[in-house]
This record gives C-alpha cells, structure tokens and sequence, in this order.
C-alpha cells in the first residue's frame, strides 16, 4: 500500500481502499481454511475460527455507505498498520497451507480476523462486532452439546467394534 492512502488517487474514497482490501483478503483465507477442514469433522477451535470470520464479514458495508467514516491522518496509519499486520498473518497462513499445519492455520485465521475486526471497526465505530472469547464460548457450548449426542452406551457401534465385527466376518468369509 502506499504511505499516503487519501494521496493514491486524489479521491475520498481511496481513504476507504482499506475497508475492501481487508474484506476482499479475510475472504480469501476464509474460503481456503474451509476447503482445507471441509473433509473431515471440524475441531471447536476451527469452527469457532470460520465462525469468528464469518461474524466480522457479515453485513460488511459498501465503502461509500453512510456507516463508513471518513478516517484522519492517525486513523489512516492505524489501518496501514494493521493491513501490515494481516499481511504478515497471511504470508504465515499461506506457509502453513503448503505444509498441512490445520491447526496452526486455525490459530492464524484468528489473528487475520482480528486485524480485520480492527480496520472494521476505524471505518464502522457504531457497528457491533463480537470478540473471539464470544464466539469461541458459543461454539464450544454447542460443540459440547453436538458430542454429547454421540453416546456409545446407547448401542450404536464404536470405530474399534466396527472393525472388529469387520475382521470376524472376513474370517467367516461373510464378507
């Protein structure tokens, strides 16, 4: 980005070009995270990490909304801060992906939205966003819930005595 966002085009609104890089970037991670967990069950964490991006996407405005602020020299260099920020993130997201690190890219998805969350929140001050700590409450309690739905003692077979009762009937040859 250039040192002076409002000098790259001499329009008000290059002032907000970081509002739809930040989201146009969240975006990008968020789709590969979910492409990359898609196959199998997700973890607590990595559903409240998409859920914690998905959260601060939502509703997210047009740069020339009437929500959007017009943001001051020190504002403008708080969000080229944080865009840094999140681009170093992503760098790091992207090395993770190539080296199959799930769980470091679930961590990282996190630190990327929370860099978002701030240039959301400099150009959207009155919008409401939730923190991780919220999101990562509700998501464990309902993960909870979802697991504690899955009870072995009710009868339904356990992986283990599946492929047992797998190797006896190819013993038998009745498979």
């Amino acid at each position: 980005m250039s040192e002076n966002i409002k000098d790259t085009a001499g329009e008000a609104q290059d002032g907000k070009l970081g509002l739809k890089i930040a989201a146009e970037r969240l975006s990008i991670v968020r789709y590969v995270f979910l492409v990359q967990i898609e196959d199998g069950i997700a973890s607590a964490a990595q559903r409240a990490s998409l859920e914690y991006a998905d959260a601060v996407l939502i509703g997210w405005p047009e740069t020339d909304s009437p929500d959007v602020v017009d943001l001051d020299d020190d504002q403008l260099h708080t969000v080229r801060e944080h865009m840094e920020l999140m681009e170093g993130y992503i760098a790091k997201f992207s090395q993770m992906e190539r080296d199959g690190d799930i769980d470091g890219m679930t961590d990282t998805l996190i630190r990327i939205t929370e860099r978002v969350a701030e240039i959301r929140r400099l150009y959207q001050p009155d919008f409401p966003l939730p923190t991780f700590a919220e999101i990562r409450r509700v998501v464990q309690d309902e993960w909870n819930e979802d697991m504690g739905k899955i009870d072995p003692q009710e009868g339904d077979p356990t992986a283990d005595e599946i492929e047992q009762e797998t190797q006896a009937a190819d013993k038998d040859g009745i498979a």
